[in-house]
Formats: structure tokens, sequence, C-alpha cells
């Protein structure tokens, strides 16, 4: 069943950044989500990277996700 509400990880309430980003990075279409901390442990980066990515997508405007 999907859960677009929280974290499967920590139970965080996600918020869009965290679906758009997870999707962009991991899986296009998934239907459960790890929060921007959880992220970024998973992925063995800092949060700033993974808040940097969302900057970059969100002002280049060519990524769907981030509009």
């Amino acid at each position: 069943m999907a859960n677009f509400e929280t974290c499967r990880q920590c139970g965080r309430k996600l918020e869009g950044d965290d679906i758009a980003i997870y999707r962009k990075l991991v899986l296009r279409c998934a239907d459960e989500f790890l929060c921007i901390d959880c992220l970024a442990e998973y992925l063995g980066v800092s949060r700033a990277a993974i808040e940097a990515k969302i900057r970059y997508y969100r002002e280049s405007g060519t990524c769907l996700l981030f509009r």
C-alpha cells in the first residue's frame, strides 16, 4: 500500500520536496519514501548536498517533479 504521508524509516511527516527528490534520485515510480535526512544517510551524502540538488532542479525549471 502506498505511503505518501510518512518516511518509511523514521516516520517523519513528508513534504513535497522529500517525495520529489526521492523519485528523482532513487525510483521514479516509488510509492514509499525517505525524508531528506534519511535519504542523505541512505545515499551516504550530507543533507546540504540533497538540498543543493533540490535547489538545482527547481531553478533549472527542467524537472517536472520540482515545478
